[in-house]
């Protein structure tokens, strides 16, 4: 998996086989990036990180600071090992299940939350995760197409996936 564009542009990220996750595919990223413009956020989480593609694609495109969290210690593991080779934000990490970490977090320009399909509450997440957006930051939950979208969301829908976007006004 490479990263689409910025100071890391083409680097390749390593994945495993092995690990329990959906990355978002190279359309969804680039369409999402693309239509953020100039990339001007400071401060980017990425929660359900998976492989930590969003993060780093974040992270190419100008972040300074960006937060991984996921719950399985082989996908923090991966992504420590992959933002070893890309230098330049600062990085942490955090492996926990998504609400304990919101519990007591920072606020971030930029947050983007893929869980998995079908396993959570998304309008609990969404409203939760808001509460740590700065303001003009912008929330992307990625989900299935299924989905119905909600709270005054702006719907994106790439084949069977749906991106549901929020500014914070």
């Amino acid at each position: 998996m490479n990263i689409i564009s910025g100071i890391f542009k083409s680097i390749k990220i390593k994945t495993s086989k092995d690990l329990p996750y959906r990355p978002t595919k190279s359309l969804v990223r680039k369409s999402i990036f693309d239509s953020l413009n100039l990339f001007s956020f400071n401060s980017v989480c990425d929660l359900f990180s998976g492989t930590g593609i969003i993060g780093f694609e974040s992270a190419s495109r100008g972040a300074k600071f960006v937060t991984f969290v996921d719950n399985n210690y082989g996908a923090i593991k991966l992504i420590q090992e992959n933002a070893s080779s890309l230098e330049g934000p600062h990085y942490s990490y955090f492996q926990k299940d998504v609400f304990s970490f919101l519990k007591n977090c920072n606020s971030y320009d930029l947050i983007y939350a893929d869980p998995p399909y079908g396993k959570y509450d998304l309008v609990k997440l969404a409203k939760e995760v808001f509460k740590h957006l700065n303001k003009h930051g912008k929330l992307f939950l990625e989900c299935d197409k299924k989905q119905n979208p909600f709270l005054d969301s702006i719907v994106r829908d790439y084949g069977q996936t749906r991106i549901l976007q929020w500014e914070n006004r």
